[in-house]
């Protein structure tokens, strides 16, 4: 095995077909000789910046071309490139960049004091005259990404990956990615899934396509046009998708397609049905880990329809189920999930602004941890999520998961995306209540009673009766963020304080 640098994986492909595409946007394609030679620019700028190996580059631009170009300028440096969406509030990016204490913001508004350099969003290569500068020395970043979490607490974190930016050319592509293929990103870069499935297929010879926003027709015409072999999707994207007009959907030519990845939230089994049989069993993948990669499990989708439900087995590490003292719980039964990479194997990551959920025991060993899931694993070892142990509603001693109720929810047609969280009761302790955005052309404005009851009678079709939501309202934002993520913990509270209630109360 010979390992290089990503820096030098990057020169490498442009060297061997400088004008194959690389990257393409709503705006333009970039060769691989372009990003490389302005991501040489804009490295020799931050450079220039007090930008050295081992230093964090918080980089706060809209998924596109400019966001790649520095991600390799970081790697080219030996930096480490920490992602944050370009749409984050002020108080919230501040925060951030408390934490990673970076040497350059890339992308922040003009006159934000973040202790850093910051660097324009509308930085152009052309400033940079590569012929009066020295050569990139090659260099390895520590790390090789470092993006952001807020988890069920709201509070920021950086997990900084334990892997750097070294591959091995000649090894095969994980994730069923295909050397010099073609994947459709339609999902936000400053979130894992997709940074690390784009990042792959660049250092695969892969052309990324990706967008500013995602759009269901945009991205089905996307994969027709570029003859994408791969597309990324949450469980929203394919819902959305899905409830295109059948002549719209099917009017694009997907043979091209070889693999469907789905993850980061649940999948409906209803959805995932309904795209086995549009697309084929085989053409369907799941994936279950954390960003801190400590194991993951992957399920195709024929062996999902044996397993109806499953996330699928472990293939990366080990995962176990416990109960709440700490034992292993039998196959079937409920329990907190916890991950280790492997006995004796550091973990593959390191928090900035957080402690990790440990465990260790005589019976089980050390390296345990917990990402907050919780689920079952079957006889055959087959993984099932239930939800995040903070969102588990406790009502009336009866254990209530939210996603179970979400998914009923979101069977409905006029059903955009759903909440649901607990609300103190007198009576039962909490009670359960969602948050339903719903279609513009829906009832909502003019029936909203009816709308509700028609709502609340379709949960009752689909689920047992204590889990039909006891109340109900409409929104018309968006309750899941880009990569299909939503924050129930903050919609809880958010709710406690307009009833005046305090949120620990």
């Amino acid at each position: 095995m010979s390992v290089i640098s990503y820096a030098a994986r990057f020169r490498q492909l442009a060297l061997d077909d400088p004008d194959r595409p690389q990257v393409s946007d709503a705006r333009r394609t970039w060769t691989r000789s372009e990003l490389d030679l302005e991501s040489d620019a804009l490295a020799h700028h931050l450079r220039d910046l007090g930008v050295a190996a081992d230093d964090f580059v918080t980089i706060c631009l809209p998924t596109g071309g400019p966001f790649v170009r520095a991600l390799m300028a970081c790697w080219k440096l030996g930096a480490i490139p920490q992602p944050v969406s370009s749409r984050l509030p002020a108080p919230e990016l501040s925060a951030i960049c408390q934490l990673a204490s970076p040497t350059a913001v890339i992308g922040a508004a003009e006159g934000m004091d973040l202790g850093a350099t910051a660097v324009s969003a509308e930085w152009d290569p052309a400033s940079i005259a590569l012929t009066d500068r020295s050569p990139l020395q090659d260099h390895v970043s520590p790390a090789w990404k470092a993006p952001t979490s807020g988890g069920s607490t709201g509070r920021p974190k950086l997990i900084v990956s334990g892997d750097p930016s070294l591959l091995d050319p000649d090894a095969e592509p994980i994730l069923l990615i295909r050397r010099n293929g073609t994947l459709v990103m339609p999902g936000p870069l400053y979130h894992n899934g997709p940074l690390s499935w784009a990042a792959i297929s660049l250092l695969a010879g892969g052309h990324v396509v990706v967008f500013d926003r995602f759009d269901p027709m945009t991205t089905l015409a996307a994969i027709e046009t570029h003859s994408a072999d791969m597309v990324y999707l949450v469980p929203t994207m394919m819902r959305r998708i899905w409830r295109l007009a059948p002549d719209d959907r099917e009017s694009f030519d997907l043979s091209c397609l070889k693999v469907v990845w789905h993850l980061a939230e649940p999948c409906p089994a209803w959805l995932k049905d309904a795209w086995i049989e549009w697309l084929g069993p085989k053409r369907i993948w799941e994936l279950y880990a954390g960003t801190e990669n400590q194991a993951s499990t992957v399920i195709r989708g024929d062996q999902w329809l044996t397993h109806r439900g499953s996330v699928g087995r472990t293939t990366v590490g080990e995962m176990i189920v416990l109960s709440a003292s700490g034992v292993p719980v039998p196959a079937g039964i409920i329990g907190e999930i916890f991950m280790r990479r492997g006995e004796g194997i550091a973990a593959p990551y390191r928090y900035v602004g957080a402690d990790a959920k440990t465990l260790a025991t005589d019976e089980l060993g050390e390296g345990w941890e917990s990402l907050g899931d919780m689920g079952w694993m079957d006889d055959e070892g087959y993984l099932y999520l239930a939800d995040r142990a903070t969102d588990m509603i406790l009502s009336g001693g009866a254990n209530i998961y939210p996603a179970e109720i979400e998914a009923a929810l979101c069977e409905h047609s006029v059903v955009e995306s759903a909440a649901v969280i607990g609300l103190p009761d007198d009576d039962l302790g909490n009670v359960v209540h969602a948050i339903v955005q719903v279609a513009a052309t829906s009832s909502a404005d003019a029936n909203p009673g009816e709308l509700i009851a028609e709502l609340l009678s379709f949960c009752g079709e689909r689920l047992v009766r204590y889990k039909v939501p006891r109340s109900m309202e409409f929104v018309t934002e968006p309750l899941r963020d880009e990569a299909g993520k939503v924050r129930r913990s903050q919609l809880r509270a958010e709710r406690l304080v307009s009833r005046g209630v305090g949120p620990s109360d």
